[in-house]
């Protein structure tokens, strides 16, 4: 019931994103982008929602676009599973730790979209992958996922720790958000009666 299936096609890339928010963590993401997959993964697992992604894009640029592209379509898809958001808890927040790394979020789904992004990388590149793209991502699915979203790097030296932990935090906020309320199931998460 809360699904959603998605495809944005530009002259940059072309993505189809398959989402279940009320999946078991399932993943199957292939996007070209070999530690973007990688982060994809850690988002399904952690936030329980089922993602299948296929992307493809124009790599022999760059992973910019694809990365990009990634969020916006993920973010809409996010919002489409969520309908009205009837039942959902909304808010969502996680402390979390990855070896040298700490990271904070606190996210509402509240279809006001606004990204506070304090997170600094040691390193301009994981491998290959640009650390910059890391906000990019989350800029994009905060924006057209319609939601405030707050992360902030509290300890960290090692780029991959940081990284990781940043989407493993989010997608552990998310979980809590998307989750139903037993006791106001049937009610709209808001005093104005929408959201």
């Amino acid at each position: 019931m809360r699904r959603s299936t998605l495809t944005r096609t530009t002259a940059e890339t072309d993505i189809t994103v398959e989402i279940n928010l009320d999946g078991t963590g399932s993943y199957d993401n292939e996007t070209g982008v070999g530690f973007f997959d990688h982060m994809l993964d850690q988002l399904s697992r952690h936030s329980l929602i089922d993602i299948k992604v296929r992307a493809k894009g124009d790599l022999h640029i760059d992973d910019h676009h694809t990365v990009e592209d990634v969020g916006i379509t993920l973010g809409q898809a996010l919002t489409q599973a969520l309908g009205d958001k009837r039942g959902i808890r909304r808010y969502g927040s996680c402390l979390l730790a990855m070896d040298d790394a700490q990271i904070r979020c606190a996210l509402d789904l509240s279809a006001r979209p606004f990204l506070i992004w304090n997170v600094d990388f040691p390193t301009s590149s994981i491998g290959k992958f640009d650390t910059e793209l890391v906000r990019e991502f989350f800029q994009a699915l905060s924006t057209h996922g319609g939601i405030t979203l707050h992360v902030d790097a509290l300890h960290g030296f090692n780029s991959h720790h940081i990284a990781e932990a940043a989407f493993k935090s989010v997608a552990r906020a998310l979980r809590e958000a998307v989750k139903t309320d037993p006791r106001k199931a049937d009610a709209i998460p808001s005093t104005k009666g929408a959201l």
